[in-house]
């Protein structure tokens, strides 16, 4: 039986919504780095797939348009509590990071923090994200990946059951992810815990 769907992911996320905010707040500098790292101006449009409680949206400019995306309704709620708070244009929206219902090339700018390990497949997430990313257009990722160069231990594995059940899958290879894709890697730093978080900027590269 598959662990990790979106069901699952549902359910459990909306347990875990109450006491998001205090438990992600530790990587508040990580996130604040990687928007930053986007250069976001006034008049871009801004996606962020998996936005949570929308931590990210303090580091963006108010002149942004913004539309965040998340699999669990009671997260939105607090993503649009959040923004009338801080009075950003954002759209937030209930909808599968695998499935984005937007058309091709709508978005300037994409952010993908703490879901590509948690989504059921970060390959179709990835995917459509550079779908909808203009040419030229940037994508920032923050998230936990097996250091480069290393392959997954047994002992990784072994702690992935539970890990995977309750909180993220920490066996995924981002270079086999990213590998299939168009995408090019513009930024690869890494985010602390020995190389397993790591912050990636990935650009689409314009039409001839």
């Amino acid at each position: 039986m598959k662990i990790n769907t979106n069901n699952w992911n549902k359910f459990r996320y909306t347990l875990y919504t109450p006491g998001y905010d205090l438990l992600a707040r530790y990587f508040r500098q990580n996130r604040e780095e990687s928007v930053i790292s986007l250069g976001v101006k006034n008049g871009d449009k801004v996606l962020i797939v998996g936005a949570g409680t929308g931590l990210d949206l303090e580091f963006l400019p108010a002149g942004c348009e913004i539309v965040a995306t998340d699999i669990t309704p009671a997260m939105i709620e607090r993503v649009k509590r959040r923004s009338e708070i801080l009075k950003l244009n954002v759209k937030a929206v209930v909808m599968d990071g695998q499935v984005l219902e937007f058309a091709d090339n709508t978005f300037d700018k994409i952010i993908l923090h703490l879901i590509l390990a948690v989504i059921p497949d970060p390959l179709k997430c990835i995917k459509e994200s550079e779908r909808v990313l203009k040419p030229g257009g940037e994508i920032v990722v923050f998230d936990k990946f097996v250091p480069k160069g290393r392959k997954v231990s047994t002992t990784r594995k072994i702690v992935n059951i539970l890990a995977n059940l309750f909180f993220t899958d920490i066996t995924r290879n981002f270079e086999s992810i990213v590998g299939q894709t168009s995408l090019t890697v513009q930024l690869d730093k890494d985010a602390g815990f020995h190389g397993n978080f790591r912050r990636i900027k990935l650009e689409k590269m314009g039409s001839d």
